[in-house]
């Protein structure tokens, strides 16, 4: 194998392109980005990055000069248009085509937006996903403007977050009964409306947005589904991401929650492989997509040693975080099937400990960095401590951990 292409240049793109090279791999590789800029840390797009503590050149994973150390041609500002599995070809939005022995799709997963029969294109509404993104809104979110956030699953908190901590005044809108309801517990849910609320952010749930209304194309307000109207300067949206599937299924590769791939990153097309949020793999006798920095790095990784001929299946150990105000929630495991939540109190920081019946599945940790790692240490071992003893305030979390 002499010419390696990857297509995707986030997270997972930079980090399987890194550890082909780490494992040896001295042939052509190419790093294909739609974005101008080079791979680039997302997370604090919302937070560091908009707030304006932390400058671009720090956003960025590798410097420039890492892939040129390590002959890695990067092609960025540039979109794959076309994938040719048969003649192994990757047709380029600036007219040229990549030949390629093997192939890693890395494309990632976009954020969804709003339908534009509703208002979602209209000028003022923005999406956080991208530095073009961050760089809007910073534009925007100057204090005593009022902004509305749509959806509230993590990303939109932590957009409310930011804009509560500069000043702004924040609506937030989730159609669904409650904030985090496809991610988290009414325990966790509980806890950040309380302190979102703590920092005047306006929670309205169980009602969507019916439409967005305008003043010469430019947003200025909603009508909820409930006939309220809320009158604001700009808007986010957090209704979650997509995989970028379109490539690989014009090119007739397997589609299932996100790009198929087995144990080891293979697609159902010869030759190639995909890995990060726009892959979803065997978990469980299921399949899994988890959508994180460390998912993109860690199957990234073990994608590219399978491209080079490893036989290690990949074992998904997921862990996730968010921060929010001076709070960072850490998340070890996948909540999925849970039936009971018990909550531990560590000297006033907080965790929340998810069972399905007697197994620890998951734990969420509020400012609580100890029990975030003694749960994820015994979830990963497999091992799961009564409720009553993760309760106990008698017992400390080595206690647990030593049972």
């Amino acid at each position: 194998m002499d010419n390696i292409v990857v297509i995707g240049a986030g997270q997972a793109g930079s980090a399987l392109c890194a550890k082909l090279r780490e494992l040896g791999f001295g042939g052509a590789l190419t790093l294909v980005g739609e974005e101008p800029v080079p791979p680039y840390q997302r997370p604090p797009l919302s937070k560091k990055y908009m707030l304006g503590d932390m400058a671009l050149d720090r956003m960025f994973l590798r410097p420039e000069a890492f892939y040129a150390d390590r002959d890695i041609a990067l092609r960025l500002g540039t979109r794959a248009d076309a994938l040719d599995t048969v003649a192994r070809r990757v047709t380029l939005s600036d007219g040229t085509t990549l030949a390629y022995d093997a192939l890693a799709l890395t494309t990632g997963a976009p954020a969804m937006r709003l339908p534009a029969a509703i208002g979602g294109a209209l000028r003022g509404v923005h999406t956080m996903r991208t530095l073009d993104d961050a760089d809007a809104l910073a534009r925007e979110c100057t204090p005593g403007r009022h902004m509305l956030v749509i959806g509230g699953g993590y990303i939109g908190l932590e957009a409310a977050a930011v804009a509560a901590g500069r000043g702004l005044s924040v609506t937030l809108v989730e159609q669904a009964p409650r904030i985090l309801a496809r991610v988290a517990a009414p325990e966790t849910a509980d806890w950040f409306r309380a302190l979102h609320a703590a920092h005047g952010v306006r929670i309205i749930e169980g009602t969507g947005v019916a439409q967005l209304t305008e003043t010469e194309g430019r947003f200025n307000g909603a009508e909820l589904t409930d006939g309220r109207r809320i009158d604001a300067d700009f808007a986010v949206v957090g209704i979650g991401i997509r995989p970028a599937t379109a490539l690989a299924e014009a090119a007739g590769i397997a589609i299932n929650n996100g790009i198929a791939v087995d144990e080891l990153g293979r697609t159902s097309a010869p030759g190639i492989w995909a890995a990060g949020d726009c892959a979803s793999f065997p978990h469980r006798g299921g399949r899994l997509r988890l959508e994180s920095v460390p998912n993109a790095i860690e199957h990234s990784e073990a994608t590219a040693a399978a491209m080079l001929g490893g036989t290690d299946p990949y074992v998904a150990k997921p862990w996730f975080w968010s921060d929010q105000y001076d709070v960072k929630l850490q998340i070890a495991g996948l909540n999925t099937g849970y039936d009971r939540v018990v909550v531990r109190d560590d000297a006033g920081a907080r965790s929340h400990w998810y069972y399905g019946g007697d197994t620890l599945l998951s734990v969420d940790a509020m400012n609580n960095p100890r029990a975030y790692m003694v749960a994820k240490r015994m979830i990963e071992a497999g091992q799961s401590p009564a409720p009553a003893r993760v309760t106990d305030p008698a017992l400390t979390l080595k206690d647990l951990l030593a049972a």
